[in-house]
């Protein structure tokens, strides 16, 4: 026997009657929700014959569960209980839709239980983005993830910096790093992982590739490679603002989609552009230079993942990463 729809158990309410069944509540209101509260009420009396036991075990009346099997046998037609003073038992039209209804009724607790074990589980495959250069926040978080959760493998998916986003809301990634702040009202945030500095990468042939530091309000002499893409317009400022923390506007140099094409562009000499500290320690090579900027925000990488697609396992790598950047003290840098 297939549970017709109509018996399947609303979503809505907070009740007592389904907290045995781990349902999170059924709706009083809904003629869904009360057939299914009938059928639990008839299945629970079939197995106990006893309306007081039945009471204490669905955190009924009595009175609650006589209401209740009245209704199911007028919605029926026809008596599924005999009531004595002294006992009950089943008729057999009783008889005969307990034997029908059971198998449905366990499938459906079954069910239900399999799909709460299944949202706590952290098992399987999380698929994680990272921005170009997979740093110790990264890689670190990632190892110390599969450490405490060996039954969930990570998979590493490259994000393009000029699209942060895209990947996630596509479902082609579970979670991102990312960097915050993020105004995205469909995505969720973690903490910070890391708070440093930026670097201004330019040309080893530039007239700044000697310096020690340059000011941020130096910056509106050199003409900064902007992002190509989809991404947000507070993603393109952080990466690339377009005015000094004074208003001096800062030149653009063009726009690229990637890391890679960024610092192919610079090596080139065909402008500059900036880079957190620890991007810029992994892509030193000679003929670009790294010169530390003074006077802008920090960058700070985090975690961003889609709200409503939140699971156990998005949880607890978010936690974990939190985690191995404090224990890793690189919070600040």
């Amino acid at each position: 026997m297939v549970m017709p729809s109509s018996l399947l158990p609303s979503t809505g309410g907070n009740n007592a009657e389904g907290r045995r069944l781990g349902l999170g509540g059924l709706n009083d209101q809904t003629e869904a929700g009360m057939e299914f509260r009938e059928l639990e009420c008839f299945i629970v009396l079939g197995e106990e014959l006893h309306f007081a036991r039945t009471a204490e075990r669905l955190y009924l009346s009595p009175g609650r569960v006589s209401q209740l099997i009245r209704s199911l046998e007028d919605r029926i037609g026809g008596r599924l209980f005999r009531r004595t003073s002294r006992r009950v038992s089943l008729t057999p039209l009783g008889e005969r839709f307990l034997a029908d209804l059971r198998p449905s009724y366990d499938g459906l607790t079954n069910a239900v239980s399999r799909a709460k074990a299944g949202a706590r589980e952290v098992a399987g495959v999380i698929r994680i983005g990272f921005l170009a250069t997979p740093t110790d926040v990264v890689t670190g978080s990632v190892s110390a993830f599969e450490r405490r959760h060996p039954e969930c493998r990570a998979e590493l998916v490259e994000i393009p910096l000029s699209d942060p986003f895209g990947k996630l809301r596509a479902g082609q990634v579970d979670i991102a790093f990312t960097l915050l702040p993020v105004d995205e009202p469909d995505l969720a945030t973690g903490e910070g992982l890391n708070r440093v500095s930026y670097r201004l990468g330019v040309s080893s042939r530039h007239p700044l590739a000697a310096r020690s530091s340059i000011s941020a309000e130096e910056l509106a002499g050199v003409p900064l490679i902007g992002l190509d893409g989809p991404a947000p317009r507070a993603w393109r400022e952080g990466t690339a603002p377009s005015a000094t923390p004074s208003g001096r506007p800062i030149p653009r140099a063009g726009a690229v989609a990637t890391s890679q094409e960024g610092l192919t562009q610079v090596a080139l000499n065909r402008g500059g552009m900036l880079f957190c500290t620890p991007t810029a320690a992994y892509h030193r090579r000679p003929d670009i230079s790294f010169v530390p900027v003074t006077g802008l925000p920090p960058s700070i990488l985090g975690l961003a993942w889609v709200r409503a697609a939140e699971t156990a396992a998005i949880r607890a790598f978010n936690e974990t990463a939190v985690g191995h950047a404090l224990g890793r003290a690189v919070l600040v840098a």
